[in-house]
């Protein structure tokens, strides 16, 4: 008997039964919205998912839709990309010197507690509606990332170090062989948690300060609108947009851990 050459594609078997329980729970979850429709029969209070879905389909090809979702993505994302950066830097400076980390602790723990609307209305009362959801965003997911990246500092191999002191390592090797492949998980579990509050925040931003073109102001809009149909639309669209830059930043994530380790082997 001769063996197979062509082993099963285990791999594509896994996605294919990934993607069907995924269709048929979103399926179970749209007939369950489509009952409850049913029930209350008042589309004041719940638009079926069809009458979302039409709505949807009318706001699509227009310019003012894809204008608003470029403001509210391009301002979100420069604020969680901020937050990524800023709390990187002071997760390592306060790794380097001790009495530099007290200092910062305390501020990054008050930010953490503080509320999302508090920050809101200090925002809105000191630099207006304009960057509003960049700002919020940045401070919701400043505390998440600084804890993590700071703890997987705190983390490192020591072994490592006098490994690399001993075969006399310059900065830039240790940093890419050394340091970096052991933070990238808590730097990736902070980015998976930080994305949902970037988004939470910054929409909840642009809907109290009314920031002119976001999001935020169509959803006050239906509010005042009565218009159920474009809030659902409109908060499909935020779970959409949260969706697929979580996926984005997770592959690139993934895509630089790679050739860490491709840098590393060498």
């Amino acid at each position: 008997m001769t063996p197979s050459t062509t082993p099963p594609d285990g791999t594509a078997r896994t996605r294919l039964l990934h993607w069907a329980q995924a269709l048929a729970v979103a399926a179970f979850w749209l007939v369950v919205w489509q009952v409850a429709a049913w029930v209350v029969r008042q589309n004041l209070l719940l638009v079926s998912p069809w009458q979302a879905a039409r709505r949807l389909v009318e706001l699509v090809p227009t310019g003012g839709f894809w204008a608003t979702v470029w403001h509210s993505l391009a301002r979100i994302a420069l604020g969680f990309v901020l937050a990524v950066v800023i709390g990187c830097l002071l997760a390592w400076v306060a790794s380097l010197h001790r009495w530099v980390g007290a200092l910062i602790s305390p501020l990054v723990r008050f930010i953490r507690s503080v509320p999302v609307v508090s920050f809101i209305i200090l925002v809105l009362m000191w630099a207006g509606s304009g960057w509003l959801a960049t700002i919020v965003s940045c401070l919701m997911v400043l505390p998440v990332v600084f804890a993590n990246v700071e703890e997987g500092l705190r983390q490192r191999d020591r072994k490592l170090r006098e490994l690399a002191d001993v075969f006399g390592l310059r900065a830039g090797r240790r940093w890419l062989g050394l340091w970096l492949p052991a933070l990238w998980p808590y730097l990736t579990a902070a980015c998976r948690v930080g994305l949902g509050l970037a988004w939470k925040a910054g929409v909840s931003a642009e809907v109290i300060g009314l920031t002119n073109g976001s999001i935020g102001e169509r959803l006050y809009q239906a509010k005042i609108f009565l218009s159920t149909a474009d809030l659902f639309c409109w908060t499909a669209v935020i779970v959409l947009l949260s969706w697929g830059f979580e996926k984005l930043v997770l592959w690139l994530l993934a895509v630089g851990e790679r050739r860490l380790e491709r840098v590393y082997a060498k």
